[in-house]
């Protein structure tokens, strides 16, 4: 195998809201970062891998590096929608990087989030990770997409919430706050219903901040929400085997908002996050430069 001596490391977040990349020295320390839109290879791969490629040019120029050497840099992309190991060529052929390694978004925020420590994860933005490591060794459940999965992340906060203010239009839920706030911001029912034809997970999951906030709060649908989102986090922390008392990290910019709706014996040990998935990838873009 031919030697690759990279000129720097790209480590990639791609996630169904956006993407982030980091440029990082041959010895794995962050240089700057760079945004990109969305990210999803299974919703769409051609869009996910523009946004990658956008991300890494803003990261390589913010740090001031030469765009040209890209074709000789080593990475590691983690990404949203990536279901097996037969979907890293189609993705890696779109790519110009001497080594590419991709994976699903899962590898690299447990990386990024727990290191090589053995912990439980709960991780939610716009999709849904919930995982266990112990030993080296990364099992996840869940998280197969929106469509069919991914329930208690952002963009399930989102459409549910949606849903719920639907069955406040026909008199079937009670109304609450946060309804009125959701046919507010649509223009009532019909409004709902244009944006929902049209919405991808990430849209769904702008209306997150709203749910949680508005659970907090007290409200009845924001909080019913929470814990039927909770009730599924358990279950899946139970089929992971989490013992009562075992360390649980919850990250993602939904996840920690579900530490007062899980019960005391799954959050008696919860641990702090070491660092992203964008930090993960870079740790992973390192190892795969030293394989």
């Amino acid at each position: 195998m031919t030697q690759i001596d990279p000129p720097f490391l790209i480590g990639v977040d791609g996630g169904g809201t956006g993407c982030r990349a980091a440029v990082a020295t041959p010895d794995g320390r962050i240089l700057a970062e760079g945004k990109g839109g969305r990210a999803n290879v299974s919703t769409d791969c051609a869009t996910a891998i523009d946004s990658v490629l956008t991300a890494t040019r803003n990261a390589i120029e913010s740090a001031g590096l030469d765009v040209a050497d890209m074709p000789r840099a080593v990475a590691h992309l983690g990404l949203a929608g990536y279901t097996g190991p037969e979907m890293g060529p189609r993705v890696q052929a779109g790519l110009p990087f001497a080594k590419s390694v991709v994976t699903e978004d899962t590898t690299t925020t447990i990386v990024g989030a727990v290191g090589e420590q053995d912990s439980h994860l709960i991780a939610l933005g716009t999709g849904t990770i919930v995982g266990r490591q112990k030993a080296g060794v990364q099992t996840c459940i869940g998280g197969w997409c929106y469509q069919v999965s991914d329930q208690a992340s952002g963009a399930w906060l989102g459409h549910g919430v949606l849903e719920q203010t639907l069955l406040v239009v026909d008199g079937i839920t009670p109304a609450s706050p946060l309804s009125q706030q959701m046919l507010d911001k649509f223009g009532g029912g019909a409004g709902i219903v244009q944006f929902s034809l049209k919405a991808r997970p990430g849209d769904f999951a702008t209306l997150a901040p709203d749910v949680v906030q508005a659970a907090a709060a007290g409200d009845s649908i924001g909080r019913a929400l929470m814990a039927s989102g909770a009730d599924y986090l358990t279950r899946a922390l139970i089929a992971l085997d989490h013992q009562p008392g075992g360390p649980l990290c919850l990250t993602g910019g939904v996840g920690p908002h579900y530490a007062a709706y899980l019960p005391d014996t799954q959050t008696a040990h919860l641990v702090e996050t070491k660092g992203r998935a964008l930090d993960g990838a870079v740790a992973l873009a390192l190892r795969a430069a030293r394989a």
